[in-house]
């Protein structure tokens, strides 16, 4: 989920709320509070709390929901994983350590310390675009075997050749769910169960209509409305994520689109495709 905010920045907590429900009436299955979508980055620890309670409360149990804990300072992290309240909560996301380019055997000590001190399950996330180092298949599979409470990995490197080695090695039930939109359709198809999507904050009933066609192994039914999605999806990261699906949800009437420095609004010409694109959708 994106993380609404009133032009001066704050929290805009009545828009988390309408968000919220938003995607839960548009039959999505769980919801993930304070990924990278979610600017997690340029939020302060205390308002990181507030808004995965008001996140729990709001939820109150009708969907999933998972928490977006991570860092390149393992020990922050695991600090963060011991006192995060877990009431309401049903797994972490973590994404492997950014900047500092660890090698994979410290991306899976790092992930180690996490498994270890968490009481959640842990889902692992691999974004080399925004990391700078990529989890590769092997150390993937090394950990799905090694810690039970590591169940599942958002993956978003666009490797497939990596995807089919994951798929192959891991055990039967580890979760391989797609982090990257335009690519969620044949990830599917290769055993992904599902997306951890930036588009679905916009329009979840056609993410979540697609992605359930596929898992029926309608393809044919699924590929309509991928194609659909296709000039939406490009549109969302042409100026930076999440600029774009920001500017779709104002289009909507959700939330605003203000983001906090140093992320910036789209540019008018690139709003104005996005607003026409969904007009054009819903």
């Amino acid at each position: 989920m994106v993380t609404p905010f009133h032009a001066n920045g704050q929290i805009d907590y009545d828009a988390l709320g309408k968000l919220i429900n938003y995607l839960i009436d548009g039959g999505l299955e769980y919801l993930v509070s304070l990924g990278t979508t979610g600017e997690s980055a340029t939020l302060t620890s205390e308002e990181r709390k507030k808004v995965w309670d008001f996140t729990a409360k709001t939820v109150n149990g009708r969907v999933g929901l998972v928490a977006g804990i991570g860092g390149n300072n393992t020990l922050e992290v695991v600090e963060q994983i011991k006192q995060f309240d877990t009431i309401g909560y049903d797994a972490i996301l973590s994404a492997s350590p950014h900047y500092n380019k660890p090698t994979q055997e410290g991306i899976y000590q790092h992930y180690q310390a996490i498994s270890q001190n968490s009481s959640l399950p842990v889902i692992l996330y691999n974004v080399p675009s925004r990391t700078g180092s990529n989890v590769s298949a092997e150390t993937v599979v090394r950990l799905a075997h090694d810690f039970k409470n590591i169940i599942g990995l958002k993956e978003a490197a666009g490797n497939f050749d990596q995807i089919n080695q994951i798929m192959r090695d891991k055990p039967e039930n580890f979760l391989m769910i797609s982090g990257d939109d335009p690519i969620t359709l044949p990830m599917i198809a290769l055993g992904a169960v599902g997306v951890i999507s930036v588009v679905g904050n916009a329009l979840p009933n056609q993410i979540s209509d697609m992605v359930r066609l596929c898992l029926a192994d309608d393809f044919t039914a699924a590929r309509k409305i991928h194609s659909r999605l296709i000039q939406f999806t490009r549109l969302m990261f042409v100026d930076g994520s999440p600029a774009g699906v920001k500017t779709a949800l104002k289009c909507l009437g959700i939330c605003g689109s203000s983001l906090r420095l140093p992320l910036v609004q789209v540019s008018e010409t690139t709003a104005a495709k996005i607003i026409h694109e969904t007009k054009k959708i819903m």
